[in-house]
């Protein structure tokens, strides 16, 4: 049976999840799941989690659990990364709290952006480290890759690194559905077609019937329906033509007409959550302990198949069975009018055979042109993790769509300068 590690298995509620999508799998119920961490004490809990899902769903997998990164990777079929480099503090506190002294807000920070630059050059050399350890140990696994900032992620894998990997993300399904409830389609009988870059993919087809159905969602826009949340992405519908598949909040900081220091209007109109991944984080953190206690204690663990396509992978690889997910892959041939190797979210046919994307061709220039400017970031934050040159970190700071609309050119390098100060000993030595 394979063997899948999962790296970072103390962020327990996501393991919880995808652990018992692959579970609920019949053919992959007696699969070996190695959990590593370098957390203990979450990783306890994360084994505690999973050995309850297995006796929930009946299941028999071998459950182990190391602190011993090597030891989890040895011979896996599958790894799924979900680690979170410097954690919370200081990494993501010194993202908001060091920009926000130039009059700099964000809202996710760990994508685009001055904090998503800093959250790539943090965890590109961890990810790098994994796949030295996996062309030693398993060179054959399929990398399915969940962390943010998940296109100069897997950009950097593909680039200095043999791995097979896949980089997942749940927007376009989670769009998709809420798409559906806003126009009154069921979900289920919904067909679409997306491409772009992770966060910014756009729907190029979103049909019912073989009918498009982008009228109907202009009808919300005519009939004041707007979901108060989601006020920036229909803006952009209106812009563009298309519909983006990462929330709000998340687009407003890709591009630099919605979060600005002196129009304190525009972030009440578009109603913006400035710090929104903070508060979230906190929320997170303060409880904790009350649901370490749930899941340890001899309460039943519910299991319900999430949205992830982890599982599904898995499973397709493994049986065969064919299937369409969306994955973020390097651009060989995939979009005519993005830059070639750059990471591409596309539809990806996957079953016996593995990952094979899907030639898209070329894009309406209106989204390949905003795409540019995303991966103008990404090439320039990669370029600097991969060559350890300090310069390209301003020239990414510099080219970000939402830095260069706040800040001169001074005050950018000053707060690249702060930041690398900063977080220290968590990013390497840059010449």
């Amino acid at each position: 049976m394979a063997k899948i590690t999962f790296i970072g298995a103390g962020s327990t509620v996501f393991a919880k999840n995808l652990i018992g999508d692959i579970l609920g799998f019949p053919e992959l119920a007696n699969s070996t799941i190695s959990l590593f961490d370098i957390d203990a004490e979450r990783l306890r809990t994360s084994e505690i989690v999973a050995r309850k899902l297995a006796a929930t769903l009946g299941a028999n997998p071998t459950i182990e659990a190391t602190t011993d990164r090597r030891r989890a990777l040895d011979g896996a079929d599958y790894a799924i990364c979900m680690i979170q480099v410097a954690g919370y503090k200081p990494g993501t506190v010194v993202d908001f709290e060091i920009p926000k002294k130039y009059g700099l807000r964000q809202t996710i920070a760990d994508t685009l952006g001055i904090g998503g630059v800093m959250r790539g050059l943090r965890t590109i050399p961890v990810l790098l480290d994994m796949c030295r350890d996996m062309e030693e140990l398993c060179p054959n696994v399929t990398f399915l890759q969940y962390v943010n900032p998940m296109a100069m992620n897997c950009w950097a894998i593909s680039r200095a690194s043999s791995i097979k990997t896949v980089g997942l993300c749940h927007s376009v399904q989670h769009t998709a559905h809420e798409l559906a409830h806003d126009i009154g389609v069921p979900f289920e009988e919904i067909n679409y077609v997306c491409a772009g870059i992770n966060h910014v993919a756009f729907y190029l087809r979103f049909e019912h019937n073989g009918a498009s159905l982008y009228p109907r969602i202009r009808q919300v826009i005519d009939e004041n329906r707007v979901p108060g949340h989601n006020r920036v992405r229909y803006e952009m519908f209106k812009r563009l033509g298309y519909f983006v598949t990462e929330s709000s909040e998340h687009f407003s900081e890709y591009t630099p007409w919605f979060i600005k220091r002196d129009r304190p209007d525009l972030i009440e109109r578009f109603n913006i959550p400035l710090d929104e991944y903070i508060t979230r984080c906190e929320n997170q953190i303060a409880g904790w302990h009350a649901m370490k206690a749930l899941y340890e204690s001899d309460e039943p663990i519910e299991v319900r198949r999430s949205p992830e396509y982890g599982s599904l992978i898995i499973h397709s690889i493994e049986t065969g069975t064919p299937r369409v997910i969306y994955g973020n892959v390097p651009n060989h041939g995939l979009i005519d009018n993005l830059p070639q190797g750059c990471c591409v979210e596309v539809p990806v046919l996957v079953d016996k055979s593995g990952l094979q994307p899907t030639k898209i061709g070329a894009l309406p220039p209106q989204l390949a042109a905003l795409m540019q400017t995303n991966v103008n970031v990404q090439a320039l934050t990669v370029e600097a993790a991969l060559t350890r040159k300090r310069e390209h970190i301003y020239h990414a700071a510099m080219l970000d769509p939402h830095t260069g609309a706040e800040l001169d050119l001074d005050q950018i390098w000053s707060l690249v300068d702060d930041l690398i100060a900063a977080h220290g000993d968590w990013l390497p030595q840059y010449s």
